[in-house]
């Protein structure tokens, strides 16, 4: 990778705000109100970058990472890839981060293992990075990661979709998200782990790969209809697809004998499970990992003291109906805390 030059911090800003950069990034200039905290005295500086600036789960983020660099005293700089595995837009951002000073980088990694090299360029300088969400390959390459445990988000649903099935011989359709990324590793195992089942289970009759779109889980529920039209329940990635594959199965008129479960805990998945589109869904909660991840890098900055480690920022069941052995919380309690 060639070496990256250290500009000025006014030549940086200028190439971020120029759209030099392949990202969308904002605190640029003085006055315009995009930074966050008490730059001009001095505050703390927090860079924290997310896979797109579109997805209201990312949204949300940024909205917890806002509030507490303005409670701690500290600037935000914030930055976006253009899509969804952007990891050239993710490296360039962490160079420009670099270079302009921030004691801290928080971290959603669109490619857990490409993104790696730059984290630890960006380490070696004495920033302290810490994965938000999704856990880089290795996990060690940070400082620290502040995460739904999406593993345990994965069982949740599985063991509420075994307890809901009472016996009955399941037909699962898995629509996952791409191959490599750890989030969506994590949740498919998860849900087969709480479901009893391993990976190459009979019980299991179609895999489809959406990237968590909606037209995309739309589409991969066809296909596996038309693999095997018994299928009676549908492990999603987010509910973006399972909102997708109860449009296919609505139109095969099977949306209401099969069973549906996600994982995200969004508004508007958590109003699907309240209107019976989706049977469950686990809830996360994207605010709470950017504040805690402020708060650590203002830590940093004060007393030297790193984050270290994983920490869980915690996942809830949510469903209406409730299931022997799958402890839940209702539509009521989700659709306080979603987000988006």
């Amino acid at each position: 990778m060639p070496r990256t030059l250290r500009l000025p911090l006014s030549l940086v800003r200028a190439a971020a705000c120029t759209g030099i950069a392949a990202l969308t990034v904002t605190a640029c200039g003085s006055g315009s109100g995009s930074s966050v905290g008490d730059a001009g005295s001095g505050g703390v500086k927090v860079g924290l970058i997310t896979k797109t600036d579109t997805n209201p789960f990312f949204v949300k983020m940024k909205e917890g990472a806002e509030k507490a660099a303005k409670d701690n005293g500290a600037q935000l700089v914030t930055a976006a890839g253009k899509f969804d595995g952007d990891n050239a837009g993710q490296v360039t951002a962490i160079e420009n981060m670099v270079a302009s000073g921030v004691k801290g980088i928080l971290i959603t990694p669109s490619d857990s293992k490409a993104i790696v090299p730059a984290i630890q360029k960006a380490r070696a300088k004495g920033v302290l990075v810490i994965a938000l969400d999704t856990p880089t390959e290795p996990q060690s390459a940070v400082d620290a990661l502040f995460a739904t445990d999406n593993l345990k988000a994965g069982e949740l649903i599985g063991a509420y979709a075994k307890s809901a099935m009472k016996g009955k011989t399941a037909k699962i359709a898995t629509l996952d998200l791409a191959p490599g990324v750890s989030v969506g590793v994590q949740r498919h195992n998860g849900f087969l782990k709480g479901f009893g089942i391993g990976e190459k289970d009979p019980a299991v009759v179609c895999s489809q790969d959406t990237g968590g779109d909606q037209a995309k889980g739309q589409t991969a529920m066809e296909n596996c209809l038309q693999k095997a039209p018994d299928i009676n329940v549908v492990y999603t990635i987010n509910e973006p697809a399972a909102l997708g594959a109860y449009t296919a199965l609505k139109a095969k008129g099977r949306e209401k004998d099969v069973l549906i479960v996600s994982v995200d805990g969004g508004c508007t998945g958590t109003q699907a499970v309240k209107d019976g589109k989706i049977a469950a869904t686990s809830q996360q909660y994207p605010l709470k990992m950017a504040a805690e991840g402020v708060k650590a890098v203002v830590t940093y900055a004060k007393d030297g003291k790193k984050a270290s480690g994983y920490t869980d920022t915690g996942a809830t069941l949510i469903a209406d109906k409730t299931q022997p052995g799958a402890a839940s919380k209702d539509t009521a309690y989700g659709l306080e805390n979603c987000w988006g």
